[in-house]
């Protein structure tokens, strides 16, 4: 029996249909053509009519779409701003974490293209944007510790505000904040990949050059990568936006090869720490890789948590996050204690107030994080409320980078 009466026969048999299909594509288009003008009348081979012969209506070409031209104007206007910046920065008029307006208000303003918020949402941007800039110039350039942390915590600030620029008037919706994350990740793939096409580029542009006896090293890096950085940031959004394969394929295997992987790092590492008489209450330096260890595992976690599905089962990942999050916690709870030893043998510095602060951040929100999980692997709630534990505490990490910024400096100054 040839594959044209088999395709004929199995109308009222979807799955075999479709694992034909899966087998040989091709072969089944060919036996369909002839099935359909057998039974023109078959609701599910007019299905299949519509499936196989579906085409998308055309669209503009991308190049002519109001959004990519403003994205254009977006990516030139950063690329030129962030050479300005980098010009006073090199005559030290100006802090370097300024660099970060050269390219952070252009993704806020592409997302405000994007969403069109309503005006409270814009001016409220556009407000943020105006005082955290003129009062980052108005602290003084004597980088003490104070000045240090308010430069440290204002990229985290900005993370939020552009959060609010890509949410909208969606910002307190749980979904939307968690979409947040997830594009962040799928950036940061996808920048991270384009950079360094671009650094083969330059490498290859510089060595071409230094055939025929030129020496454009300086000039290179100062002009061309300084402006194509910027501008490859305000393109990177763009892509992802418009829903990119390429990052949105990988994150979520991503989430699945290092969640283990850090965790059994991690367990090796604290076993050897404990061999060594590594001693966080006296060391300063073991006691801030500490803490980075403890952010690493907080950005890892959160990943893991936000690549999985709202409506999912749970799975081996689930206990894997859960087991991460209680070494976080032991680790924490460790450098709470040997940051409290040492305010109150050592006395106040800005340095450890701004540590507890982090710490005792980080502490709460992965004891939010592990109840939820609790409740889940216990059938008590779905992942969806372990997901709240993450976007729900975001703006927590923007009030503390704020309160930093704004008053470490006044206070300890």
């Amino acid at each position: 029996m040839d594959i044209n009466n088999v395709v004929a026969e199995n109308i009222d048999n979807p799955h075999d249909l479709e694992r034909m299909y899966r087998k040989d594509p091709q072969a089944f288009k060919k036996s369909f053509a002839h099935a359909w003008e057998q039974h023109p009348n078959s609701e599910v081979l007019r299905v299949w009519y519509a499936r196989l012969h579906f085409k998308e209506t055309p669209e503009k070409s991308p190049l002519l779409q109001k959004g990519f031209l403003f994205m254009g104007m977006l990516a030139i206007l950063a690329g030129v701003c962030t050479r300005i910046i980098f010009h006073f920065v090199e005559q030290e008029a100006i802090a370097p974490i300024n660099l970060a307006f050269g390219v952070i208000p252009f993704i806020a303003a592409y997302f405000v293209y994007k969403k069109t918020p309503k005006k409270s949402v814009i001016y409220t941007l556009v407000a943020l944007f105006l005082i955290s800039g003129v009062y980052l110039n108005t602290l003084p350039l004597n980088y003490s510790d104070s000045i240090v942390l308010a430069y440290l915590h204002f990229p985290i600030f900005l993370w939020v505000v552009v959060g609010l620029a890509f949410t909208g008037n969606d910002y307190s919706l749980g979904s939307s904040r968690l979409a947040y994350i997830k594009f962040n990740l799928e950036y940061g793939i996808l920048y991270a990949s384009m950079a360094v096409s671009g650094m083969v580029l330059a490498l290859l542009t510089l060595q071409l050059f230094s055939f025929v006896g030129l020496d454009i090293e300086n000039f290179y890096f100062s002009n061309v990568v300084l402006f194509g950085a910027a501008a490859l940031a305000i393109v990177a959004a763009y892509l992802v936006s418009m829903n990119l394969k390429l990052a949105k394929n990988i994150t979520p295997y991503l989430a699945k090869i290092f969640s283990p992987l850090v965790l059994v790092t991690l367990v090796v590492y604290l076993i050897t720490v404990i061999w060594v008489g590594k001693n966080p209450f006296l060391d300063r330096d073991f006691l801030l890789a500490f803490n980075g260890i403890l952010l690493g595992v907080l950005v890892v976690t959160i990943f893991s948590i936000t690549e999985s599905d709202s409506d999912r089962k749970k799975n081996i990942s689930d206990y894997i996050n859960v087991a991460l999050i209680g070494l976080a916690l032991i680790i924490d709870s460790v450098a709470l204690s040997a940051i409290v030893f040492r305010l109150s043998s050592y006395g106040i510095t800005p340095n450890r107030l701004a540590v507890l602060g982090v710490n005792i951040l980080i502490w709460a929100n992965l004891i939010w994080i592990m109840f939820s999980y609790i409740r889940f692997l216990q059938n008590k709630s779905g992942p969806s409320t372990i997901q709240d534990a993450v976007t729900k505490y975001l703006p927590v990490y923007g009030l503390w980078a704020a309160f930093v910024i704004f008053t470490f400096p006044i206070i300890f100054n």
